[in-house]
């Protein structure tokens, strides 16, 4: 499909699901339209329900390492539901920040742009000056939105602030062979999880030849 120049690879990447205001909204018309005319679009259904289970998938990533959540402090990268704008409508973000708080988690959120507009917007968390703050004494991360400061960041130093060095990745922007030799238990989409006691399992897992090919 991004091979396809009518479709491309801008949009095709795994993450946590999309946002904003036009495609959700659109997705609804759509599915609302076809069933005025008697025909139940069960395509566009399934694609509404995979992007709900993604954002679960990151509070379900976040169990597995720190099993109970209750009392952890979480920080949160990135608000706003793509990078370059500070548009927070339907942003990811924002629903797995609200279902970390039901389960009564401490939040430290940061945004490059969106701070103004999430203060009125998310009640009960701390917005941090920026991502090293919002990593200080964290048992865990959640990288929620690819913005380009924060493929940047000095994983050494990110690790040294966090109380634990747990990683949910919802936008592989990392290399989970980099952190694996970082040491960060590191979750990312649709990709093996790293620990410290894999033995290098990433790099093993990937490293292996690909067979011939058979004419």
């Amino acid at each position: 499909m991004g091979l396809d120049r009518r479709i491309g690879s801008s949009f095709l990447s795994a993450g946590i699901g999309f946002g904003g205001s036009c495609f959700p909204k659109d997705l609804i018309a759509f599915i609302k339209m076809a069933e005025d005319a008697g025909y139940s679009f069960d395509l566009l259904k399934d694609t509404q329900k995979i992007n709900r289970e993604q954002k679960d998938m990151v509070i379900e990533k976040l169990k597995a390492s720190l099993w109970n959540l209750k009392g952890k402090t979480i920080g949160i990268l990135g608000l706003s539901f793509k990078p370059q704008t500070d548009d927070l409508r339907n942003a990811p973000a924002l629903e797995i920040a609200e279902q970390l708080k039901t389960q009564g988690c401490h939040l430290r959120v940061h945004d490059p742009v969106s701070m103004g507009k999430a203060q009125s917007m998310l009640e009960g968390v701390s917005f941090a000056k920026d991502p090293y703050e919002a990593a200080r004494g964290a048992d865990a991360l959640v990288l929620a939105t690819e913005w380009p400061v924060y493929r940047k960041l000095r994983l050494s130093k990110l690790k040294s602030l966090m109380k634990t060095p747990v990683i949910v990745d919802g936008r592989n922007i990392f290399d989970p062979r980099q952190m694996e030799r970082e040491g960060f238990i590191y979750h990312s989409i649709g990709r093996p999880s790293v620990r410290p006691d894999n033995d290098g399992l990433f790099s093993r897992l990937n490293s292996r030849k690909t067979p011939a090919k058979i004419h």
